[in-house]
């Protein structure tokens, strides 16, 4: 239960009071986004950790101005490879092999059949299935936060290419999806901190199939 007693106490904080978080914390919530499952495994996608105030105050007005980008002790942006490429899958695959230690022949065929499969399909659809799974470990970067008592506040409204400039990741072959401001609740300035978290009622939200 104590899972859910944190994920009760957070909340989308919407004004931040520029405390920084330990290290300690932070390091444990980018270990939750590595450890977070995707597709074949290929984690396709990166997370830039921004500190930097100057770059903040860049990422804010195109960010609809809201204060928690500035306010927050680290900025993280999830950033989807712009495609699938036979490099990319290629570097995964061989990683696996490397760590484990050995190949597998089923393992090898499942690479061709991606090889064979993924960088033949529009970049668009593929960077619609590598932000997918960007969007995983938002999530359980989203829950880590919580459980370390730190505030996270969920970021789709930017401009992505403003951001993607900002951040030069077009010369990478990233595009960024969703940004994530890691910090503390402002108890005095955030409207939000008080009111009460809704939700569907389990009835409206789950369907039981026996």
């Amino acid at each position: 239960m104590e899972l859910l007693d944190k994920l009760n106490w957070r909340y989308a904080a919407k004004a931040m009071n520029g405390e920084k978080v330990a290290q300690e914390k932070i390091d444990n919530i980018i270990e939750a986004i590595s450890l977070a499952p995707t597709s074949s495994g290929l984690q396709p996608f990166e997370v830039l950790v921004i500190t930097n105030q100057e770059v903040k105050e860049k990422i804010r007005p195109v960010s609809w101005n809201q204060s928690v980008v500035t306010d927050c002790s680290h900025l993280l942006v999830f950033a989807a490879w712009d495609t699938y490429t036979e490099d990319r899958i290629n570097k995964m695959f061989d990683l696996t092999n490397e760590v484990r230690g050995f190949k597998n022949q089923g393992w090898e065929d499942y690479r061709q059949m991606l090889l064979g499969a993924y960088p033949q399909r529009e970049a668009s659809v593929n960077f619609d299935h590598a932000a997918r799974q960007a969007y995983i470990a938002f999530s359980q970067a989203i829950a880590a936060a919580a459980f370390e008592g730190v505030d996270a506040t969920p970021i789709e409204g930017f401009d992505p290419a403003a951001v993607d400039e900002i951040l030069n990741l077009k010369e990478k072959g990233l595009r960024s999806c969703v940004m994530l401001p890691l910090g503390y609740r402002d108890l005095e300035n955030d409207w939000l901190v008080n009111l009460k978290k809704v939700r569907k009622s389990k009835e409206d939200l789950v369907t039981v199939i026996d």
